[in-house]
């Protein structure tokens, strides 16, 4: 009896112990913010249909508060993605020699005044013109020949050395090349005696405890990713200048994070990498800023490699999305932004672009049915990019009949808005319509016009009628 009182103890304790722990995970779930749930919705529904392969990460005021993995490291999906793989960043590792420079300057090792012939790196007379901060913002003048050949840091040392003449002055103008990246890993080696990747290893993927982090790794590195297609095709390997650091979301969260607190470089270096000097609305070293929303956004393109982070500043919220798999992560992030700040978040061009390719009757149904259900508010019926985007999208797809009923719905929709009767006239003229598409342009013009372009069409259609 005394045994069996025991166990008859354990048993109620055991019991016991489950119940309040079921309830005390149940009742973290319901203090989980509303668009905790809605993200994890959302997100799961692109993976399901075909929209999202990758790794997500989004933090609110320095906690993260969703991280998920969705798909597969390669194309024979044995591997199951996790927080620890790593993926191509693309054209966001730029940022790290441009950090890297900003040490040099705040130690005293360089000035951004400084011209790059200073260096001796035996480049051609233009190099007396060029300045490091030209290169931080791409600014340099550098034209890049369609056949130019960066399968390696050699080749493309050659093809430097063999530019005789800039595209533009230094400073009056702006163009994205990798020309400028390279550069800057010359001359930090130049300095330092150091490998670009030596010097980054040891001044900040290691005192940031940046644990997975690695250049260049070679295909059978541990957790490392391989992209691959929609088709199920896997993307070669790429033969490339080095320099490029592959990384986790956790790591990639430490960098950002580092850059957020001044862990590396203070706040006045972090602004001068932030905000161009030369061009209005390009892109410097560290992204895009949106002055408006206090956001910025960087994203980065290697084959089927997409990987992009939102850090917003006036709300706290930071957004990492990493693909191997073509991901169209730039406008999948934003739909996780606005579900955090309240706002419509999913794509109306999305939502009926298949009714609108099989029939476009049923597409424009589709619309108005969308617009008056209950799910309405979760769509940006206030916003006339979304059908201008599905137009357009049409017209890729060689339905120019399906594109110009859509387009005109978003003139009927938005009867204000000439971009929109521009991209109408646009639709009309690729069928030869010529009437229409000169009774369209002439409206975006009596609208505001469309930057000269509505105008310069009409000049087209007019010689065409000659």
């Amino acid at each position: 009896m005394k045994l069996l009182n025991q166990f008859n103890v354990l048993t109620i304790l055991l019991l016991t112990f489950v119940f309040h722990s079921c309830k005390e995970k149940q009742d973290v779930e319901k203090q989980k913010p509303e668009y905790i749930k809605e993200i994890d919705a959302f997100i799961r529904e692109a993976h399901k249909e075909g929209i999202f392969n990758g790794n997500i990460l989004v933090a609110k005021k320095d906690t993260i508060i969703y991280q998920e993995s969705f798909g597969f490291t390669n194309a024979s999906k044995n591997t199951k993605l996790s927080s620890a793989s790593i993926f191509n960043i693309g054209s966001i590792a730029k940022e790290f020699n441009a950090v890297s420079i900003m040490l040099l300057v705040e130690r005293g090792k360089l000035s951004l005044d400084d011209y790059i012939s200073k260096f001796e790196l035996g480049l051609p007379k233009w190099s007396k013109k060029i300045k490091i901060r030209h290169l931080l913002n791409y600014a340099g003048g550098f034209a890049m020949p369609k056949d130019v050949d960066f399968s390696s840091d050699e080749t493309a040392f050659n093809s430097l050395k063999k530019i005789d003449s800039l595209l533009f002055e230094p400073g009056t103008n702006s163009k994205y090349n990798n020309y400028s990246v390279f550069i800057q890993q010359r001359i930090i080696e130049k300095i330092t005696n150091l490998s670009y990747k030596e010097f980054v290893m040891q001044n900040i993927v290691e005192p940031l405890g940046m644990t997975s982090a690695v250049f260049d790794p070679t295909p059978d590195h541990r957790n490392r990713t391989s992209c691959y297609g929609l088709d199920g095709v896997e993307c070669p390997e790429m033969e490339y200048i080095s320099g490029w650091l592959w990384q986790d979301i956790n790591d990639l969260y430490k960098w950002i994070d580092a850059m957020n607190t001044n862990k590396l470089i203070s706040q006045k270096s972090f602004d001068t990498l932030f905000h161009d000097p030369f061009v209005k609305n390009a892109i410097p070293s560290l992204g895009q800023y949106f002055k408006k929303l206090d956001l910025q956004r960087h994203n980065g393109t290697s084959y089927k490699y997409r990987s992009v982070f939102l850090n917003d500043f006036k709300n706290d919220i930071i957004i990492i999305m990493l693909s191997n798999n073509g991901s169209n992560v730039v406008r999948t992030s934003a739909s996780i932004h606005n579900i955090m700040l309240g706002k419509p978040y999913k794509s109306i061009a999305q939502a009926i672009e298949k009714e609108c390719v099989e029939d476009i009757e049923l597409g424009v149904k589709a619309y108005y049915n969308l617009k008056n259900s209950n799910e309405a508010k979760k769509y940006p019926f206030d916003n006339p990019a979304e059908l201008n985007r599905l137009g357009y999208k049409l017209l890729e797809l060689k339905k120019n009949h399906e594109a110009i009923k859509i387009f005109q719905l978003a003139t009927t929709e938005f009867p204000d808005n000439a971009n929109l009767y521009d991209s109408l006239g646009e639709a009309y003229l690729i069928n030869k319509n010529y009437d229409l598409a000169l009774k369209n342009y002439t409206k975006a013009i009596e609208l505001g016009g469309t930057n000269g372009n509505a105008k310069e069409m009409i000049r087209k259609i007019e010689k065409l009628e000659d």
